[in-house]
């Protein structure tokens, strides 16, 4: 299961490294200052901070990259709203001016 907290990922930067997902992004950040050399011959994915390719097969991952349907999804929704002034202005309805004077 893609979603289980506890299931074991491979670090894309030393293969024998086996992550729970919970703690992945974590260890990437670790992995990465320890290793800065393998580091700097890998990508970020666009889509994803923790699809880390080689920079040669970036381009590829893109295309492929499943996390990429999900961005876009998430463009055409939002391109689908209306724009956010009208969100905060809500109604343009206004209280008529008060005749009354309550000290007289």
């Amino acid at each position: 299961d893609m979603l289980d907290p506890e299931r074991l990922i491979q670090c894309p930067l030393v293969k024998h490294h086996r992550i729970r997902a919970r703690r992945f992004p974590y260890h990437l950040v670790k992995c990465k200052e320890s290793n800065p050399k393998i580091a700097k011959k890998l990508a970020t994915c666009p889509f994803n901070a923790r699809h880390l390719v080689p920079q040669a097969d970036l381009s590829d991952h893109i295309m492929k990259c499943n996390d990429k349907a999900f961005v876009e999804q998430d463009v055409v929704s939002r391109s689908c709203e209306p724009p956010q002034e009208q969100l905060n202005n809500g109604s343009t309805w206004q209280a008529p001016p008060c005749d009354e004077d309550w000290e007289t």
